[in-house]
């Protein structure tokens, strides 16, 4: 094997590590908000500060491949692609690390009924999914994983689409949980950006395998 590509074989193995502690992150926000637990809550944010620092190693190692080996081709798009990825993974760890402290400042735990009307636990699951089938996507080069990720992007956001309605909704019947029902809000926009951040993950597998740019492009 040659330098560059046990330099390229590295890379990978970083951005993966850090794919598998930044859907951690995501996993235990959902846990800490069914839980109410605050702890678990404190320990995504301080985990947030590895996630940063995975960030920092990953784009450092790739611009010091950028100079010693002036990658062309295939191996060029690998490395715009893992920047890209490395860059959106981290945005995901502050939506998971931003969650965490909603628990961490609300006064009492969730209502389950809340929960269900806005489907907060749907979105969860859509998205901890869309992360592992991304993370499969990306070291099968498997685009057709990737495209899934689009179809079920859509459905974060018409649960974020419905959202102010449900809340309304929900507050006709318990007016006195307005702040528990803001929180929820909150939590729900930021659920719909880990879809968009995700999809942009698959873009890029898309991009450093076939070499398509779809970015912007309406998707079928």
């Amino acid at each position: 094997m040659k330098q560059l590509e046990k330099e390229l074989e590295s890379i990978k193995t970083e951005l993966i590590n850090m794919w598998e502690l930044v859907s951690a992150q995501v996993s235990s926000s959902r846990d800490c908000l069914t839980e109410f637990d605050k702890d678990l809550a404190r320990e995504i944010q301080v985990k947030e500060k590895r996630v940063n620092s995975a960030e920092l190693n990953i784009d450092q190692d790739c611009e010091n491949v950028f100079a010693l080996y002036s990658p062309v081709a295939v191996d060029l798009r690998f490395l715009l692609s893992i920047l890209k990825i490395n860059s959106n993974l981290e945005r995901v760890g502050d939506i998971a690390d931003g969650i965490a402290k909603y628990i961490i400042d609300a006064d009492v735990c969730f209502k389950p009924e809340l929960l269900t009307v806005t489907r907060i636990m749907d979105m969860f699951e859509v998205g901890t999914n869309m992360l592992k089938i991304t993370l499969l996507g990306f070291e099968r080069e498997d685009t057709v994983l990737a495209r899934s990720i689009f179809k079920m992007d859509e459905v974060l956001d018409e649960i974020n689409s419905n959202a102010n309605a449900n809340i309304i909704e929900y507050l006709k019947k318990y007016p006195e949980d307005l702040d528990q029902a803001l929180y929820a809000l909150s939590i729900i926009r930021k659920l719909e950006r880990v879809g968009d951040q995700v999809k942009n993950i698959a873009e890029e597998i898309i991009f450093y395998i076939e070499a398509k740019v779809i970015k912007h492009r309406k998707q079928e």
